[in-house]
């Protein structure tokens, strides 16, 4: 949607230049017309800078009438020639650069956001959420075991283990939540507009559905139940409850459902816990080098 409110400003540079080549026919104002098309390619993707090209090469010909009738000087076909080509080529940068991007947001074990991008997502859902002061859920979980799986079949095993559950979760995450593998065997997931209640029926179906699985690992065949996660779930009815907890409402969540995680641990694995944030203790970090298994 932000793309489309650059629009309005790109078709209005894009006439201001017209009116100015119109009157005056000389070729550094015509060089104006890169400007849009730059723009456009970096703000309007994917095709904004091909299509504000085609718009100066069509407002060139409008303020230079005798093209109009295709007589054509060299100057003028190189001058078209640079507006497609500064499009083109802009617009493939651009878009490099905005996959570039994406790709540094990604883990490219799980094709979930890595952390880097989860705290960019979690910044925005949190400060609408509290906007709103609309509810807000976060799940932590990690494999169980997973250091036994290693140490049995090798590594690219526990690797394929980590793959699936990830390729999991972006199964039943619903619309808008959001997830990220933050450790190597543990993920995060942000469910904006969720309760704990709601979040829970979340976290049973990544749970069953992980547990219910018959993987192929390493390029070996395991039976169901091979694999299980622990979950831990938090979350708030009003965002703006928590915000003077620790000062930060995704922090809060999150070192709750961590808490909440511990507890699916000591409870027995392939267990959902939930936490209630009225007695979670101040949130401490984890000790270094310390893994649940």
């Amino acid at each position: 949607m932000r793309h489309f409110l650059r629009i309005p400003f790109i078709v209005l540079l894009l006439l201001v230049i017209h009116w100015v080549d119109a009157r005056t026919g000389s070729a550094p104002f015509q060089h104006l017309y890169y400007i849009p098309i730059v723009v456009a390619a970096m703000t309007v993707p994917p095709y904004g800078g091909v299509v504000a090209a085609a718009a100066a090469v069509v407002l060139y010909h409008i303020g230079n009438p005798r093209l109009l009738t295709f007589a054509y000087a060299e100057a003028d076909i190189v001058q078209i020639g640079l507006f497609l080509a500064i499009g083109i080529v802009t617009a493939k940068l651009a878009d490099d650069r905005r996959k570039l991007h994406r790709m540094s947001e990604m883990d490219d074990l799980t094709g979930l956001f890595n952390l880097r991008g989860f705290e960019r997502r979690l910044g925005d859902a949190v400060e609408s959420a509290r906007r709103a002061d609309g509810p807000l859920a976060m799940m932590v979980l990690d494999v169980d075991r997973l250091k036994t799986l290693n140490d049995t079949h090798g590594h690219h095993t526990g690797a394929d283990a980590v793959r699936l559950v990830g390729a999991v979760i972006a199964q039943c995450l619903p619309q808008n939540a959001f997830g990220c593998r933050f450790g190597g065997d543990e993920f995060v997931i942000a469910l904006p507009g969720f309760t704990a209640q709601s979040a829970q029926g979340v976290a049973t179906a990544i749970r069953e559905a992980v547990s219910g699985a018959a993987p192929k690992l390493a390029g070996v065949p395991f039976p169901e139940r091979t694999l299980s996660v622990s979950v831990g779930v938090a979350g708030v009815t009003h965002a703006t409850t928590i915000a003077a907890n620790d000062g930060d409402a995704g922090e809060t969540l999150f070192h709750a459902a961590d808490e909440a995680l511990y507890a699916a641990k000591a409870a027995g694995r392939n267990q959902v816990s939930v936490a209630s944030l009225s007695v979670i203790p101040p949130s401490r970090p984890r000790i270094a080098g310390t893994r649940r298994q």
